[in-house]
């Protein structure tokens, strides 16, 4: 069996970087887009965490929890635009905003 190494987590964490953004790209659900950028942000933490492990420093680990919080705040301000646009326009579609601008 081979070791997994950090081009094992590269691959895998490209893929779901590039899952999020053909999610971002492609979606017209603004809570869609929501979890595409989540997606994308926790491609890169594994990416961070698995050099972390390779290199054996602990500076990645810092800067995941550091994503992490940053991705939080980022969720709880992205879920109130979207529940202030729902109420606004009855939809949570994207487009709807152009129509909000005044």
């Amino acid at each position: 069996m081979t070791p997994v190494t950090l081009a094992h987590y590269a691959y895998l964490s490209a893929g779901l970087f590039s899952v999020g953004l053909a999610g971002v790209l492609l979606r017209r659900n603004f809570l869609t887009i929501l979890m595409s950028v989540e997606l994308m942000a926790n491609a890169a933490n594994l990416l961070f965490i698995a050099a972390a492990r390779q290199h054996g420093g602990e500076a990645g680990h810092v800067l995941v929890l550091l994503v992490i919080a940053v991705a939080a705040c980022e969720a709880a301000v992205g879920l109130a635009i979207a529940v202030g646009l729902y109420r606004a326009s009855g939809t949570v579609n994207p487009n709807a905003l152009a129509e909000l601008k005044g």
